[in-house]
């Protein structure tokens, strides 16, 4: 069975302000150029729960070329987000319900699902964070956007 390792950040200065978003996947066991891949992006006028969900949504909507039953674990950075998400009437829901359904949208895709939350410490935290601050600046000058995470850049991705 495939294995993978999604890894998620998200910020949003001030909330509601500009947003900005980060993924990277790496299959686990594997090693090359070939077995990873990263996005980032950015949006004005978002809250911190959008960008967590827009996160979210898309790291899991990388996953579409692996079978279902792949094991994903999923690390990510917002403190929040494992208890917004088992609730069904969470504040994230409330807040976004487009955003929130999104999520519970590409959540159901995949039933093998290990939701760990990062270390602040953790080198992929700090990597992602300045994508995602990256992402936020970026909106600030071109709107809404995504993009893809340059190879040679996620080639030094520490997780």
């Amino acid at each position: 069975m495939a294995a993978v390792t999604l890894w998620i950040a998200s910020l949003c200065r001030p909330d509601p302000g500009y947003g900005g978003w980060s993924w990277v996947r790496r299959m686990d066991g594997e090693t090359g150029a070939a077995t990873i891949k990263g996005a980032a992006g950015g949006e004005r006028r978002a809250s911190g729960a959008r960008m967590s969900l827009t996160a979210l949504t898309e790291a899991l909507s990388s996953l579409s070329d692996l079978p279902a039953d792949a094991a994903v674990t999923l690390r990510f950075s917002d403190p929040n987000l494992a208890a917004q998400l088992v609730a069904s009437d969470s504040d994230y829901a409330s807040a976004e319900p487009d955003a929130w359904n999104a999520a519970r949208k590409a959540l159901a895709t995949r039933p093998t699902l290990n939701l760990v939350p990062a270390s602040p410490g953790d080198s992929a935290v700090g990597f992602l964070a300045a994508w995602a601050e990256f992402g936020l600046d970026t909106s600030k000058t071109r709107g809404s956007f995504k993009a893809a995470i340059p190879r040679p850049n996620l080639l030094k991705f520490p997780g």
